[in-house]
């Protein structure tokens, strides 16, 4: 009879008005890199987005966690305008990276997304050799002009994803056909080529190993040195590994943000709580 009671709690809790889903902790950090404001996303008729609005810091990891469908990589897609590749999908809202809202008509999304990378839940290398996987989006973006350019962003780009001294003998091989945890590392090697301040990871290691996935969590901590990076994860103990900041996504509103330890061992909202400790999701 308890675990009824609990139960329907629980739904009630769920299923609570959007007005009194309002976000709990605090949207501002002191020196932020990108700000979102009342952000909201539609496919057709249906809603994915509610009036999200977060800032997301300098030199940080910001983890975005909830169960699936709760819009969080929709969310992540809005940071470099890759919904914008959806005939179905409208956004409102503001999001500003470097005090302009890239949502702008002026705004031309191929240097956007150069300046805010983007890597992808499964390894997607060029069918290129590894060379070419790395070089090819400078050689596009005007920043080589010979090859001694080209080859000192593709070993630098390696050795920033720590695959050079895997592959600096093999750089004319195809990048497809490298071990999945190595291809995921080259997809963020091709990412930071073109000297991004901004990188985006949709569940970049869902489809790794634990080995690999210990190796791309070392690389986030890395790279956060130069690069403010957000990252979806469905893994929990990831997002507490590897973030500074956690926001926590439930039926396309933001329900929490907050420091990361924080979030997980004391949340402050009853979803969040609920989620994290295993009651649904």
């Amino acid at each position: 009879m308890q675990d009824v009671l609990k139960k329907k709690s629980m739904e009630k809790r769920i299923l609570a008005p959007r007005d009194s889903r309002k976000t709990v902790g605090n949207i501002n950090v002191p020196n932020p890199r990108m700000v979102c404001r009342n952000v909201n996303v539609y496919y057709d008729d249906k809603q994915a987005i509610r009036n999200v609005s977060i800032d997301i810091g300098s030199n940080e990891v910001l983890a975005m966690i909830g169960p699936s469908g709760c819009g969080k990589s929709t969310f992540l897609r809005c940071l470099n305008r890759m919904n914008d590749t959806i005939e179905s999908c409208r956004v409102s809202g503001q999001i500003f990276f470097d005090s302009s809202n890239i949502y702008d008509s002026s705004v031309d999304v191929v240097p956007l997304r150069a300046q805010i990378g983007m890597v992808f839940q499964k390894p997607n290398p060029f069918p290129k050799s590894i060379y070419e996987n790395v070089s090819w989006a400078p050689k596009i973006h005007g920043l080589v002009e010979s090859k001694a350019d080209a080859d000192e962003i593709v070993e630098t780009s390696l050795h920033k994803a720590g695959l050079w001294d895997e592959v600096k003998d093999r750089l004319d091989q195809p990048g497809t056909g490298l071990s999945g945890g190595q291809q995921q590392r080259l997809c963020i090697a091709r990412a930071i080529a073109v000297s991004p301040e901004v990188i985006l990871m949709d569940e970049p290691c869902s489809a790794l190993d634990p080995i690999a996935t210990a190796k791309i969590e070392d690389l986030i901590d890395e790279l956060r040195k130069q690069y403010t990076i957000v990252i979806v994860t469905h893994s929990m103990q990831q997002a507490s590994r590897v973030s500074q900041r956690t926001a926590f996504f439930h039926l396309g509103d933001l329900i929490e943000v907050g420091a990361t330890g924080a979030v997980f061992t004391k949340p402050s909202h009853q979803l969040t709580e609920d989620y994290i400790t295993g009651r649904y999701g």
